[in-house]
């Protein structure tokens, strides 16, 4: 399980060191892709192919499925982790996250979230009144 929020920098190879606490997680490889709100999703090689496991028993007869699958899959690069904990994050996923120099790296759950640091504080800001509201709607009583 992956939680917490860090501040890593990208450096000018496009390489972003991951949290020390999410790299034996990440160690044996990781899958990093399009993300919803313009955020990179990281999934540890294990969970992305139990992903692509349900994804493939899906009905490819489903418009939806083949739209999701094709942006998702085409996205999609693997990495392994260097000694230091670095991730190479190619030019196409930066540009479309807009990630620069300063980013957050969220922990959600079964992935890690790679956000542009500007980005990150204007959806959080937008997303916090409407926090105490959504947990009776997502969570109805979990908490």
């Amino acid at each position: 399980m992956f939680l917490g929020s860090h501040a890593p920098r990208l450096d000018d190879k496009g390489r972003l060191t991951l949290p020390a606490k999410f790299r034996d997680e990440l160690e044996g490889g990781l899958v990093i892709t399009k993300g919803q709100e313009r955020c990179l999703y990281v999934f540890p090689m294990a969970e992305f192919t139990r992903i692509s496991e349900s994804l493939r028993t899906a009905p490819v007869t489903a418009k939806a499925l083949r739209d999701y699958s094709r942006v998702f899959f085409s996205s999609a690069a693997d990495d392994v982790p260097d000694r230091q904990g670095r991730i190479t994050i190619p030019a196409p996923l930066r540009t479309y996250a807009g990630l620069t120099r300063d980013c957050v790296v969220n922990g959600a759950n079964t992935r890690v979230e790679i956000w542009d640091a500007q980005r990150w504080q204007a959806y959080l800001e937008g997303q916090e009144e409407s926090f105490a509201e959504l947990s009776e709607e997502v969570l109805p009583g979990v908490i």
